[in-house]
């Protein structure tokens, strides 16, 4: 599959998600095997583009290529606007986003609420890739979307052919609408239609949590490529499952306990190394709790390390926890 000039291989992408798609995460997933990871989104508005939060987003120093960053808003020329000063900030592929659920962004008119106004996505698609085409740096830009706002107004077909209209280079559908969130069961005949009348590649997106979904999924929608998305919250090795189930039709070992606990180490030095100590200790608590799921004593841990205020005693922590399950040990005993 290509984006633009940009090949992604294996075609197994990460979605974006707000406060989980950081660089520290990102870069984790492309060495794990992703073909491509999309950044958590980035605001539209500059006013808010100096502030530590959007600094720290728009940070892409040694990220591997291609570096795809998602925008949201509202404003056609605003977008356009953010398109062209995040190119100039090193991203490689510029993705809108039009599939957010959120309440605090569908409010503001951006994300999935966009759409419920098909003149508007026109406006804003044309904009963004008029402004990428004739900036320094040009770049190819992509589009997520859901099926529509809600069971009576699905619409993903017709967004789908003003994308393609408007000079999108691939469109990421979520079978789901706008108004079941992440609940329900997410649907694939939507895609399978969207991928049957557009030539530009689609990825399909929802509910693929193993590399047998995944093949089923690529083989009912005929899709490019897979997203996903919270089943790599705690798990960012399924993008090499993936890959390999893909490539091979077998299916990978479960990583070790050891390659857990050092990779889980790695991932927290990078977020207390890009955060700062105060925050990446606050950050990490989210993903300690994603890797730990499902564990033996997983409550215990989790009550224990979110108590540390520094990254030393985070650090410690963790690894006693995963070193008591290595050696078949109780967490209390060793902590």
């Amino acid at each position: 599959m290509r984006i633009g000039p940009y090949s992604i291989e294996p075609h197994v992408v990460l979605a974006p998600m707000a406060g989980v798609t950081d660089k520290p995460f990102r870069v984790l997933c492309k060495r794990l095997g992703a073909g491509l990871c999309v950044s958590e989104m980035t605001i539209s508005d500059p006013r808010f583009w100096s502030t530590r939060k959007s600094i720290t987003r728009m940070d892409h120093a040694d990220e591997p290529a291609p570096i795809s960053v998602q925008i949201a808003g509202t404003e056609p020329m605003q977008l356009a606007q953010a398109a062209r000063y995040n190119l100039a900030h090193g991203a490689q592929i510029i993705d809108i986003n039009m599939g957010c659920p959120a309440k605090k962004v569908c409010n503001a008119w951006a994300g999935s609420a966009l759409m419920r106004d098909e003149a508007l996505v026109a406006r804003i698609l044309t904009a963004v890739v008029d402004a990428v085409a004739s900036a320094d740096r040009h770049a190819p830009v992509t589009l997520k979307i859901r099926t529509g706002w809600d069971r009576e107004h699905r619409n993903a077909l017709a967004i789908a052919r003003i994308a393609q209209d408007c000079g999108i280079a691939a469109l990421a559908v979520h079978g789901r609408t706008r108004d079941q969130h992440y609940t329900g069961v997410a649907e694939y005949d939507t895609i399978a239609a969207v991928k049957a009348q557009v030539s530009i590649p689609v990825l399909a997106n929802g509910d693929i949590d193993t590399p047998q979904r995944a093949k089923a999924v690529l083989d009912y929608t005929r899709a490019d490529a897979v997203m996903i998305g919270r089943a790599a919250q705690g798990r960012p090795w399924i993008f090499r499952e993936i890959a390999h189930f893909l490539a091979t039709g077998e299916l990978l070992a479960e990583p070790s306990l050891e390659e857990i606990r050092d990779l889980l180490l790695g991932h927290l030095h990078a977020l207390h190394d890009l955060y700062g100590e105060t925050a990446g200790v606050r950050i990490a608590r989210k993903h300690l709790g994603w890797y730990a799921k499902d564990r033996p004593e997983n409550a215990a841990f989790r009550t224990v390390v979110n108590r540390a205020e520094s990254a030393a005693e985070q650090l410690r922590l963790t690894r006693d926890y995963f070193d008591a399950l290595i050696a078949g040990a109780s967490f209390a005993a060793a902590a």
